[in-house]
């Protein structure tokens, strides 16, 4: 178990070491990438400002491009520029440095003091799409006469297309970290499957063991001649044989049960049940340590009577095993909300939290405190959830080590026809007294 664990630390740090590693180079490479567009704006706006200075017929002796964010460059002319021509020279110095993205340009007019012209130009389509520019995106620069400013809106876009390679070598390693992460769960849960299956393996032949060693020995005791002339003793083996044997059918008919049900499903079988009833059944066959508080007065649900019979009779079986003192359960019902509510609480040994969601999965025991020498297969509360689930209720439990458990069952509430004939009786009744008061009076 120590390997395992060390095995799934290291891993989890080889692959938080291999993402961090991966994460950085893509950082790198956008970083890398992002300056070599800059370089290449730089360059290329630079050959657009000699080129207007060709066109004017004198000489840029300085450096005309200015930076001023990262995405927006401010050029200096030094003279007016048309349009038309500026346009042309941007998108050919761009075309020749590579740089294929969308722009917008804006030139500066002096004796307005406003970015005058200027149209936003498209990659995107054959022809580029030009529209007017927002001037509040292209800021004025003061230092220079005469300028135009130009902006790349998709510069992010287009340096993160620059990075394919990269991209691609991440998602790769994404995917082996995946499918490494998938095999260790899978690994794991073979583990614990293999666990709980060899945890059952014991329970079960242990659990069969006990009834079929007693059915062995009250079977060759009353095969004995002298026994027939104990009646007293006759019968008693007869009762431990009977006792035993029905043990042994209803540890085999759980078993067969579950496996039927994760097999095809719970095949719910429903019809009107009087919960009252079937509670009040369950009471008398564990009597005298479970009692009745059943204050609903609508107790009609649709439900599976066998599976929720066996559910409420595993719940109140469990109560009276993990229990320490002389068992008290107590079955509740009410109405509350629209909801008929259903409970069995009682004064056992109480369940951890960090226990209280795992005791509902299949062949799950606690292995601490009292219940080492409880017997059973860790079926009983798995199965109660399952009916629950097959039916639509909602299970809650409340526990508390050492305070006992409290198992509530809240399910639709739907008037039985015995109430609705009640309440058409009642009302019915009403009416005619009504009618009597009119009629009587002078």
């Amino acid at each position: 178990m120590s390997r395992l664990r060390l095995l799934i630390v290291l891993s989890v740090l080889s692959i938080i070491g291999i993402l961090a590693v991966q994460a950085i180079w893509v950082r790198n490479a956008y970083a890398l990438r992002e300056r070599q567009f800059r370089q290449s704006a730089f360059i290329a706006l630079q050959d657009v400002a000699d080129e207007v200075a060709q066109l004017n017929h004198f000489t840029i002796n300085r450096y005309a491009v200015t930076q001023l964010s990262a995405d927006y460059f401010i050029v200096n002319t030094d003279a007016p520029i048309d349009p038309v021509t500026l346009e042309a020279f941007i998108q050919r110095s761009l075309q020749q440095h590579h740089l294929i993205t969308d722009y917008e340009y804006g030139i500066y007019n002096c004796e307005t003091d406003r970015m005058i012209y200027g149209a936003y130009v498209s990659t995107s389509s054959t022809t580029p799409l030009k529209t007017g520019i927002q001037r509040k995106n292209l800021p004025k620069f003061p230092r220079y006469t005469y300028y135009f400013g130009i902006r790349f809106p998709n510069q992010t876009g287009f340096v993160a297309g620059q990075l394919s390679g990269w991209l691609w070598s991440t998602v790769a390693v994404l995917v082996v970290v995946t499918f490494f992460g998938y095999t260790l769960s899978v690994v794991l849960k073979q583990r614990r499957l293999t666990e709980v299956q060899r945890d059952f393996i014991n329970n079960i032949t242990h659990e069969l063991q006990t009834p079929v060693s007693t059915i062995r020995v009250a079977a060759d005791v009353l095969q004995s001649d002298a026994i027939l002339q104990q009646p007293d003793r006759l019968k008693q083996y007869a009762r431990v044989l009977g006792e035993e044997s029905r043990r042994l059918q209803k540890q085999i008919s759980s078993v067969l049960e579950l496996a039927r049900s994760e097999r095809s499903g719970f095949v719910l079988d429903q019809e009107e049940v009087d919960l009252h009833e079937l509670m009040t059944t369950a009471a008398d066959g564990f009597a005298p340590y479970v009692t009745l508080n059943l204050t609903a007065t609508d107790f009609r649900i649709q439900a599976d009577r066998y599976h929720l019979e066996t559910a409420l009779n595993n719940l109140i079986d469990n109560a009276l095993k993990y229990c320490n003192t002389t068992p008290c359960v107590l079955l509740e019902t009410r109405l509350e909300h629209n909801q008929l509510i259903w409970s069995v609480k009682d004064n056992g040994i109480g369940i951890a939290p960090e226990h209280q969601k795992a005791i509902f999965r299949q062949f799950f025991r606690v292995t601490s405190g009292h219940t080492h020498n409880v017997n059973g297969f860790g079926l009983g509360l798995y199965y109660v959830r399952q009916v629950i689930r097959a039916h639509g209720w909602r299970l809650i439990l409340t526990s508390k080590p050492d305070q006992g458990s409290t198992f509530e069952i809240a399910c639709p509430w739907v008037k039985s026809e015995r109430a609705k004939a009640k309440n058409r009786f009642i009302n019915q009744l009403s009416l005619i007294h009504s009618f009597t008061l009119y009629i009587s009076r002078p």
